[in-house]
This record gives structure tokens, sequence and C-alpha cells, in this order.
């Protein structure tokens, strides 16, 4: 039954979602600009302590991590709306002569994917390492070795392997891209997601490198430190769920069809 904390996170999220999409056209204002300004006068570049370059860059790479936070609420919008609607609807019918747009747009998607997975060597991601057909979901906190662009997979290093992991040491994966979520740069605590109180993702689990399913209970931009307070699932301690301090940088939108 839909209760009302259920559509304050739905509004929550999509405010959330309206911010970032202002400070995206606020910054591609700023982009513009400055592509102006190097078009009519490029030998600016050239002259003691310009700093053209390094601030389009500094832009471009704000304009990346809004555009990765944008996709992760509008993820987390649909699971909270899938769990809302009865099952069968929320489906969208197909439409007769729109199949050249809707290839048009997963085209565009995969090549936004691509390019983001490409500047992600030598980062920490989120991954899953389980195959799709698997019991339960299995995510790790690992990182980017290699990205292949014909064959789209990640090449990942679990560097942390548990206990009962096989052998010692550390152990590599090659993942579809779609296994992957990028964490918000740790940096930037105001270009990362801020999931609602109530909102179901998907966090490190303190002390480990394992994610699992969490619900927030505080988010982080009303705190000092920048941490969520999250409730994590099968966690009971004394017939209780105790709530844990996890930094932003380490909890991602709850992906869509999770099992644990």
């Amino acid at each position: 039954m839909m209760s009302s904390s259920d559509i304050t996170g739905i509004l929550d999220n999509s405010k959330e979602l309206d911010r970032l999409r202002k400070e995206q056209e606020d910054i591609l204002l700023e982009i513009n600009r400055l592509h102006k300004k190097l078009q009519t006068a490029p030998e600016v570049v050239e002259k003691p302590g310009d700093n053209s370059l390094a601030r389009l860059k500094i832009l471009y790479t704000q304009a990346k991590d809004l555009s990765d936070s944008e996709a992760q609420i509008s993820s987390l919008l649909i699971n909270q709306l899938d769990t809302l609607l009865p099952s069968g609807q929320g489906q969208p019918r197909r439409r007769i002569g729109k199949e050249g747009n809707e290839q048009k747009r997963k085209r565009v998607k995969t090549e936004s994917d691509i390019s983001r997975m490409s500047n992600l060597k030598g980062e920490q991601v989120a991954a899953r390492v389980t195959p799709r057909n698997a019991d339960k979901d299995e995510w790790f906190v690992v990182k980017v070795i290699h990205f292949d662009k014909e064959s789209k997979e990640v090449e990942v290093l679990d560097e942390e392997p548990g206990d009962d992991e096989e052998g010692s040491g550390q152990r590599q994966y090659k993942l579809p891209m779609g296994n992957i979520i990028p964490f918000p740069k740790s940096n930037d605590p105001s270009g990362a997601p801020d999931f609602p109180p109530g909102s179901h993702v998907l966090a490190v689990y303190p002390g480990t490198t394992a994610l699992y399913k969490a619900t927030v209970v505080h988010g982080h931009r009303k705190r000092k430190t920048d941490d969520y307070v999250l409730e994590f699932d099968d966690d009971e301690e004394d017939g209780s769920l105790p709530q844990r301090t996890v930094p932003f940088h380490k909890v991602v939108a709850l992906p869509e069809g999770h099992r644990q």
C-alpha cells in the first residue's frame, strides 16, 4: 500500500534531479563561454598565467560527475516507482514507427557508458562479481585495470578478497559494463546523490570491502561529516537493526532487481 513517506521520497529525489540538471545547465553555459573565448582568441592560452584550459578541464569533470549522479538518481526513482506500481504496470507500450528513435537512444546511452568506463582506469568502483543467474548478487569494492571497448568488458582487481575466497592474494575478474557502478567523488560531497531517508541503497559495510542493501536513516547533506546513517538488511543485533555510519562516497543507488 502506498504511504505518504513513499511519495515524499519520490518528490525529494525529483527535486534532487532538478537541482542536478540546473547545475549542469550552469556549467554548460560556462563551458560555452570558454569555448567562444578560445575560438575568438586561441592565442590566449599561451599567455603567462592563463588558466583557460585548466578551467575547462575542471568544468568537464564537474559535468561528468553531475551526469553520473543524475543517472544514479534516475535509477533510484525508477526503482521507487516500480515498487509502488501494481504488477504489470509501468512498462512502456511499444509504439509503431518509433523503433528508430528507440535504437538511437540506446546507442547514445551505450556511447555515454563506454566513455564513462574509459575514464575509470585506476579508480575503485562497486562491482557485481556473480553471474546474472546466480541465486544472490555479490558486490565488492574493486579497482578498474582495463576496459575493452570492443567486448565492452571491464577488467577489475579485487585487492582484498575475503577469508572465504579460494586461495590467497588478489583476484581479477572480467565483467560486463552493467556489473559496474562508479562511486561518487570523495572530494565532492555536493556533487554526490543525496538519497533521502527511507531510500534503499547499496553501501559498503563498515570494516569490509563488500556492499549490501541498506535503508537510509539520515542523508549526508545535513550532517557535518558528510556521512550517511544506514540500517543494513539482515544486520540484526538483539532483535533490532543497528544504525551504522558510512561515508557518502561509499553509497550508490540500489540496482534494479537486486537479490541478497
